[in-house]
């Protein structure tokens, strides 16, 4: 049985909650760093308090798609876990920048990066069902439009939750400065609005958007799916893993690379800037020049996700049904690779705007033609535990980059944390290439 379409509404309204996820989201990958620097973190150690949390997202990712593949309750299958993910998001979001109040328990820097864990692993908790949501959702030629909607969504919130320090200091007069171990307060209320937004806009996905019940979800099966002859979660898990489709392997070398060079960006942008940029030494990290630059981050970093919403709205779908989706993934991951490389050659920090032009239309890619490809070759039945395991491919690069990020600073790169951004960028051409021998085992025009 054919899934039905959708109209624009439906389809616009079960993504809703992605604005305020991403809002949060932005508002940690942008800011996470220099609070934790702000706290007493040396450049070299903050890939290792980042680790931690996909660490925690590829355990945590694979258990939330199994259960959720097997749960139905009133609330519905995808929206417990979604709404659990958001409510957790929103209480590190409120803590992350104060953690100095928890000082007398452990150091406010523990404290951070604790915060930091929870936020991500609950972002990422919140993230995938609704990833699943759409494949649940939407026949093949509707997917496209479905993740493109996502990627709008993001960049609508990212831009905002990116923008939203900078605002608050240079429009409203908050003040953007703080004493040695503390937070900016224009930093502290922009965490305290993400975690309202966060929570409104799930919300508005769960009183607007109805889940297909087992019955009709079962209908929409068309293909034998593999059956594990053990019991249990970990057998499950292992078997399915063991039988992935291949076009899931395939687009796992994708997303590795894909994401690698998307740690190395947001952890590194910031020391990155504030040494290249605006000349600043590797330990100044309490002026108000490294503050500037930090909240310059802020603005670029919601420029590429303004271009993210802009090219996912506009032309990736345009573009999937002139070229396909692999060739469309293929021109996104160069343009931002070279967007990233750019940014060594920038004579100045309004030069690092044209420079997230490229990031942001490999940021909306991203976010949707892997998936898109993917969510073709699931069976119904596995397209939560699937996308879990399909999180294992974003986590583990991340992991591996916070292990040796550092290191490679210290010892390969002279200090020099731009060099991160260049190879960041080396890593979005090597994404290109592995896309070229992805099979998309469903593409349709449209």
């Amino acid at each position: 049985m054919q899934k039905p379409k959708l109209k624009n509404s439906e389809i616009w309204n079960m993504s809703v909650g992605f604005l305020g996820i991403q809002f949060g989201f932005a508002l940690q990958n942008s800011n996470a760093s220099r609070i934790l620097q702000s706290f007493g973190a040396d450049v070299h150690q903050l890939s290792w308090f980042w680790i931690v949390a996909p660490l925690t997202g590829m355990i945590i990712q694979p258990i939330i798609g199994h259960y959720s593949d097997n749960t139905w309750n009133k609330l519905g299958r995808r929206k417990p876990y979604f709404l659990a993910g958001a409510l957790a998001a929103g209480i590190g979001l409120i803590l992350m920048p104060k953690a100095g109040l928890f000082a007398a328990i452990l150091p406010a820097l523990w404290i951070g990066a604790g915060m930091l864990m929870i936020m991500d692993a609950s972002f990422n908790v919140a993230m995938e069902p609704f990833r699943a949501l759409v494949g649940d959702k939407l026949p093949s030629e509707q997917r496209t439009k479905g993740f493109a909607a996502q990627t709008v969504l993001i960049g609508v919130g990212a831009v905002i939750g990116s923008w939203l320090p900078y605002m608050l200091a240079e429009w409203f007069g908050v003040s953007k400065v703080a004493a040695d171990n503390e937070v900016p307060f224009n930093l502290v209320l922009s965490f305290i609005i993400g975690a309202i937004v966060l929570l409104g806009s799930i919300f508005w996905t769960l009183f607007t958007t109805k889940e297909y019940d087992p019955e009709t979800m079962k209908s929409f099966e068309s293909e034998t799916v593999p059956v594990s002859t053990q019991s249990g979660f970990i057998s499950t898990l292992l078997h399915d893993i063991a039988t992935m489709p291949i076009t899931m392997r395939q687009l796992g070398w994708v997303q590795f690379f894909s994401w690698f060079g998307l740690f190395g960006m947001w952890v590194y942008s910031t020391p990155a800037i504030a040494q290249h940029i605006y000349g600043l030494a590797a330990n100044d990290t309490h002026s108000v020049e490294y503050n500037d630059a930090g909240n310059w981050v802020g603005i670029i970093f919601g420029v590429y996700n303004l271009v993210s919403a802009i090219y996912a709205f506009l032309l990736l779908p345009v573009m999937a049904k002139k070229w396909g989706r692999k060739t469309t993934h293929i021109v996104s991951l160069v343009a931002g690779g070279i967007g990233l490389i750019s940014v060594f050659f920038a004579p100045n920090k309004e030069f690092l705007i044209i420079s997230m032009v490229g990031v942001g239309m490999a940021w909306a890619s991203i976010l949707a033609m892997p998936y898109a490809i993917l969510a073709g070759s699931l069976p119904a039945s596995k397209m939560g535990i699937y996308m879990g395991i399909f999180n294992l491919f974003i986590t583990i690069p991340q992991i591996i980059n916070a292990l040796i990020g550092g290191p490679m600073i210290k010892y390969l790169y002279n200090d020099k944390a731009v060099i991160t951004l260049i190879v960041s960028g080396l890593c979005f051409f090597l994404a290109a290439l592995a896309t070229h021998f992805v099979k998309d085992t469903d593409e349709v025009k449209g």
